[in-house]
């Protein structure tokens, strides 16, 4: 795939590329590499294994190129290959610039404010002029956000998050509520471009202006969603009184390209917070509470605090007396509430995958010891053509691995030893833990049961954080999955 690659670099530019720089994965299967040319030319190559996704984003992108929306510019493309290169908009997103100037938090700075304001007087432009200007027929993986989309996202709430913390709720009361809820968020003008995931990761910072990217999940529906996502981001954090400042600012935006009924937006808009918050808080339970990861555990209070602030303010003109019940016993539950401990107060069990020939990892706590298992004896995927292009975190080389003769029984014998220490290492308060999987390259079976022992540790030890980080991930082959290629990294929650 990377040969495709520049065989388009190639074509489109009359030269080979002399340099590739693998760049972190979003939240799909795609793999992004920065081609350099010998002339200092920089472009991003896209390597996309899902056709579908390949061809709503390269078609929305075309489409709002040619209403000048800053969108990155699409040099070449070859949709059979799954391969394409766009412009190089840079590093920095918007979520890189608000945590390099607000470390702390706190009030936004005036030219970051400037920034929001772009994104929000561009953002009607998107949705009404590219409402009407995109094929919807290439939609991914939806084509409108209807009933069925919302219920899906408050069923996320109720299953990921509500479950997994152990909240009560009435389950035939709550879902009465949801479907009074969709159907009166059903009313609104549902005509427009979704851009579905407009959140800072998703808005590059270029010379001081906003660039936007990652619409190919957008679809027909609501304004007041995009809206409602950007302005009630977690990880954003924005006061009460900058959203109120924001919110008025788009709609006189949008009043240049619509008539816009501000009471009714507004009703409206609420609603469509509410179900950001919840579809954000079963980000952060199935990421945070189930996986375990910080980051996700410390958005819970801000969520359930902007759910406070709702309900302090009217709530919603709707009789949702289960769904406030819910929230009630959100409000009033001070563990949740509770900013969560820092990743290394408590036993941290380090898992990873490494490769023999570039040695065995030291343990960042510097205790030292631990496990070191080898996974050598294992039948190796990476001899056989079909898998060597991927790693131990692809469902291919899974299922081949999960079904070879000696795997359940290595596992089992390593899980046995690894479960008994942790027990023991609770019980005596230690508060590090380094477990290592070695094989050959350090790309499939160590990755394999890396994840695999990881998995069973968050699951057997809820308060343990359990990160798995593969050392040699930097040196697989560009279509080789990796860690933060996660299906749900990309919630933007």
């Amino acid at each position: 795939m990377l040969a495709s690659l520049d065989q388009l670099f190639l074509d489109a530019f009359g030269a080979a590329p002399v340099s590739h720089e693998p760049l972190p994965g979003d939240g799909s299967r795609r793999r992004m590499i920065r081609l350099r040319g010998e002339d200092g030319r920089s472009v991003m190559g896209v390597i996309g294994p899902d056709p579908d996704e390949n061809r709503a984003f390269l078609s929305y992108s075309r489409s709002f190129r040619e209403l000048g929306l800053p969108v990155p510019e699409i040099h070449a493309a070859n949709e059979q290959e799954g391969v394409y290169l766009v412009e190089d908009l840079g590093d920095e997103t918007l979520f890189d610039a608000l945590a390099k100037a607000r470390p702390d938090g706190g009030p936004l700075p005036p030219a970051l404010l400037g920034v929001y304001k772009r994104v929000l007087e561009l953002l009607p432009r998107f949705q009404v002029e590219g409402g009407r200007a995109v094929d919807y027929s290439v939609a991914y993986p939806r084509a409108r956000y209807d009933a069925q989309a919302m219920q899906w996202d408050l069923n996320y709430f109720k299953y990921d998050f509500l479950k997994l913390a152990h909240v009560p709720f009435h389950e035939s009361r709550l879902e009465d509520d949801f479907g009074r809820l969709i159907r009166w968020l059903s009313g609104p003008d549902a005509q427009h471009f979704v851009y579905r995931d407009l959140q800072t990761r998703n808005v590059m910072v270029r010379d001081g202006a906003p660039w936007f990217i990652d619409y190919q999940g957008g679809l027909q529906g609501p304004l007041q969603y995009d809206v409602a996502k950007l302005l009630y981001e977690g990880k954003a954090g924005l006061d009460h009184a900058t959203r109120e400042l924001l919110l008025d600012h788009y709609l006189t935006a949008l009043a240049e390209h619509m008539p816009v009924q501000r009471d009714r937006f507004l009703t409206h808009f609420r609603g469509f917070v509410v179900l950001r918050i919840l579809q954000g808080l079963g980000a952060y339970g199935y990421l945070g509470l189930y996986g375990r990861k910080p980051q996700f555990l410390a958005r819970i209070p801000h969520a359930i605090r902007d759910l406070e602030g709702l309900l302090a303010t009217g709530f919603l003109p709707l009789d949702l007396p289960e769904m406030r019940a819910v929230f009630e016993r959100l409000i009033g539950d001070e563990a949740l509430r509770a900013d969560p401990r820092p990743a290394n107060d408590g036993l941290t069990v380090r898992v990873g995958s490494f490769s023999y020939k570039r040695g065995i990892p030291t343990d960042p706590s510097g205790h030292g010891g631990g496990f070191t298992f080898d996974c050598r004896a294992l039948p190796n995927p990476g001899r056989q053509a079909a898998y060597a292009g991927h790693s131990g975190l692809d469902e291919d080389v899974a299922r081949y691995l999960d079904a070879a003769e000696g795997t359940d029984h290595f596992f089992v014998s390593t899980l046995t030893l690894v479960e008994a220490q942790v027990k023991r290492y609770l019980e005596r308060g230690f508060d590090s833990l380094h477990v290592q999987f070695g094989c050959t390259g350090g790309q499939h079976r160590s990755a394999f049961m890396a994840e695999r022992l990881g998995r069973a540790l968050r699951a057997l030890f809820p308060t343990v954080y359990v990160p798995v980080a593969h050392h040699e991930a930097l040196h697989w082959p560009v279509t080789a999955r990796r860690p933060d290629a996660s299906p749900l990294a990309g919630t933007g929650s």
